[in-house]
């Protein structure tokens, strides 16, 4: 990825993070979701399973849109394996959590209390942890 594109990855992420109802003038939020297990399936399942009404209708009307991974993040298949996957729903994501996941091979999905601190956020693109947070 060049910098110009990972400036606007990042730019785009940031604007989800503060404007979660979708940017002004109507354009829909789409979410970026990796089903590449049956266990993500399932958990992406049970989360819709979850939602209250106005989320739901949010999905109806098209305000918010899902969209599948192009692939793993920061090559996170190995020889057509999947990596295993450590969950983290709430709390801070720090750098020794990513040394953690990079030493044992893992990729890590954040839930939607999961925050990942910068230097956690640099340390998982130098050591190749693939990161993928929930909306």
């Amino acid at each position: 990825m060049s910098d110009l594109e990972e400036l606007r990855a990042l730019v785009r992420e940031v604007i989800r993070d503060v404007l979660p109802s979708g940017l002004p003038g109507g354009f829909p939020v789409t979410e970026t979701v990796n089903l590449s297990t049956d266990e993500d399936l399932a958990t992406f399942v049970k989360r819709l399973l979850d939602l209250d009404p106005d989320e739901r209708e949010e999905f109806r009307s098209g305000r918010k849109r899902f969209r599948l991974a192009a692939g793993p993040v920061y090559g996170a298949e190995r020889a057509g394996e999947s990596s295993p996957v450590r969950r983290i729903e709430r709390g801070a994501v720090t750098e020794a959590v990513i040394k953690a996941a990079a030493r044992a091979g893992e990729r890590l999905v954040l839930g939607r209390g999961a925050v990942l601190t910068p230097l956690a956020r640099d340390r998982a693109r130098a050591s190749g942890v693939p990161i993928e947070k929930e909306r």
